[in-house]
């Protein structure tokens, strides 16, 4: 199974890094290429995503830990067939801090789509420098 990691250091303080990102309702301000749209559907999160992600209804949820800086990032078809992205901010030395997200290619996903969502990725990092300041 491939996978694609990347990272950015901003200038802002993990917690508020943090705060940003676990609040699922920030996706559409940073996750432009794949969130087009967030809603609520019977009490449960659902995105429409972005043509770049094949304008498709999935639902998403998101699992915490302020402690660790882990933000688990759960999307999928149906509850139980929910991909995991897992990701973390760390705190940096000088007040800055690291956001670090990790994709995985699942079966069945040509390479070449499975490049496009990490650009489309690349994309929205570009929006929480801007969010937070590049470091």
């Amino acid at each position: 199974m491939n996978s694609k990691t990347l990272a950015c250091v901003v200038s802002a303080p993990k917690e508020k890094v943090f705060r940003y990102l676990s609040n699922i309702e920030n996706l559409p301000k940073w996750a432009t290429e794949f969130c087009h749209e967030l809603k609520v559907v019977d009490g449960k999160y659902k995105v429409l995503t972005c043509p770049a992600a094949g304008n498709m209804e999935v639902f998403f949820r998101i699992q915490a830990d302020e402690k660790t800086g882990v933000i688990d990032m759960l999307a999928g078809p149906t509850e139980d067939q929910m991909a995991v992205f897992p990701t973390r901010v760390v705190e940096l030395p000088g007040g800055s801090s690291a956001f670090i997200f990790t994709m995985f290619q699942p079966p069945g996903l040509p390479d070449e789509q499975f490049q496009a969502q990490y650009e489309s990725l690349k994309k929205e990092f570009e929006n929480l420098e801007r969010e937070f300041g590049q470091k």
